[in-house]
């Protein structure tokens, strides 16, 4: 696995993007009116690239990864993985999708193989081949030795690599990952940076939402800041540097919020 900061170039072999966001839109009606959570938010991801959807609470975040992986529809706008929109086909799209987030649990009476076998199934893989992928995952992540154990026994760092494990058991080319970081101790954020790590070298398109700026700074290519649903501004680092006069993404949005 690779180290954590190990950025490398995107692959410009491809020709297209991993995930496209386009003008994507979201209303909520409300006794005091209209809420515009998420407004026109367009990006673009390429293989082998880790975004970072970053925002403060209530900046639209959630709301637009609910809109990717269908679970909410967009007013305007569209959300396309490899060539298929979630409004026109939305179970490709979610075969396409890997999701993790700090929430995420575990079935408690089932072992852990079961359960990798069983979100295995619910994307159609082929049993065989869902073996030899969890065989490979649990050796990757180091939960070998947990796998015919039952999943309400296991601690709150194994439960992570386990779920992290079943974020990729269908082998999905775009990654969503919601505050992985958040709760846990210095171990498991490693785990995390070298799971990202590995989505990075395998070529994975993997968009990062997290509060935790300077974590984003050591594990994102580019980044979006999100601001009231829209996106203020894209870029790499030193593009944002360049366009803001900011040296760190904390400075930047202490002076979004000012603004």
């Amino acid at each position: 696995m690779s180290s954590p900061g190990d950025k490398r170039p995107v692959d410009l072999r491809y020709d297209s993007n991993m995930l496209t966001v386009d003008s994507l839109t979201k209303i909520f009606s409300l006794d005091a009116g209209e809420l515009r959570a998420v407004d026109s938010l367009s990006f673009q991801i390429q293989p082998g690239e880790v975004f970072g959807l970053l925002g403060p609470n209530g900046a639209g975040k959630t709301t637009t990864l609910r809109m990717v992986l269908g679970l909410l529809e967009p007013d305007e706008g569209y959300a396309e993985v490899e060539g298929f929109r979630t409004a026109d086909d939305p179970i490709a799209v979610k075969s396409k999708l890997g999701f993790v987030s700090a929430s995420d649990g575990v079935y408690p009476w089932l072992t852990v193989r079961e359960m990798l076998m069983y979100f295995a199934d619910l994307y159609a893989v082929e049993p065989d081949l869902a073996a030899a992928r969890c065989e490979e995952l649990a050796q990757m992540m180091g939960i070998n030795p947990l796998l015919d154990r039952r999943a309400g026994s296991l601690s709150t760092g194994q439960r992570q690599r386990v779920t992290l494990v079943r974020g990729l058991i269908h082998d999905p080319p775009v990654m969503l990952l919601d505050e992985p970081t958040r709760g846990l101790d210095i171990a498991g954020v490693q785990t995390i940076f070298e799971y990202i790590g590995h989505l990075r070298e395998v070529g994975k398109a993997v968009v990062v939402c997290t509060h935790r700026l300077d974590e984003a700074e050591r594990l994102c290519d580019r980044f979006g800041l999100l601001h009231e649903g829209r996106m203020c501004h894209t870029g790499t680092l030193q593009d944002l540097q360049q366009s803001t006069g900011c040296e760190h993404l904390v400075e930047m949005f202490i002076e979004l919020l000012r603004s």
